[in-house]
């Protein structure tokens, strides 16, 4: 990682772990769902993002002009440029080239990988309908949330696509 002329930072393949301040709550939701790892906070205060980034080896990606002057976060700073979060993933694609290699292998909410549910340990723990008509389940070992594909996957997927080709987000 390196910086530009213009002091944007210049990223070589992508970042293992990222930080979003408490501007970026979508963007970060976004990059779980493709798989990276991306730790938010919503208030998180500037002081504490830039000790977990120091602790935790994280980049953080900020809209906040004041947060990357800083000297602690010098190098370690992603300015993300728009407020559409369509625009901020087309910003990190072409920085680092972000894909969909582990969509859905995150969750959501804890940023923690997810591991494979036996079918039947799902079962009482999903609707109904959804034990009956999936095979394949996912859990988060924090906050217990399980997953699974459905039409809400192809809505996502769709949505990445768009985001990342030129619709909306």
């Amino acid at each position: 990682m390196g910086a530009d002329r213009s002091g944007r930072t210049v990223v070589s393949g992508a970042p293992s772990r990222l930080i979003a301040d408490a501007m970026l709550g979508k963007l970060a939701r976004w990059l779980r769902t493709l798989g990276y790892d991306c730790a938010f906070e919503p208030g998180i205060a500037d002081d504490d993002i830039l000790k977990r980034a120091v602790d935790e080896g994280r980049v953080i990606l900020t809209r906040d002009t004041l947060l990357i002057q800083r000297r602690a976060a010098r190098g370690r700073t992603i300015f993300i440029e728009s407020d559409s979060v369509s625009c901020q993933l087309k910003q990190l694609s072409r920085l680092f080239g972000i894909n969909a290699e582990g969509f859905l292998t995150r969750c959501l909410r804890c940023n923690v990988p997810l591991e494979q549910l036996d079918k039947e340990a799902a079962r009482g723990k999903v609707p109904p309908y959804v034990f009956a008509t999936q095979d394949r389940f996912s859990m988060c070992t924090r906050c217990s949330r399980i997953y699974w594909g459905g039409t809400h996957k192809v809505r996502m997927i769709e949505a990445i696509e768009r985001m990342l080709k030129g619709g909306g987000g």
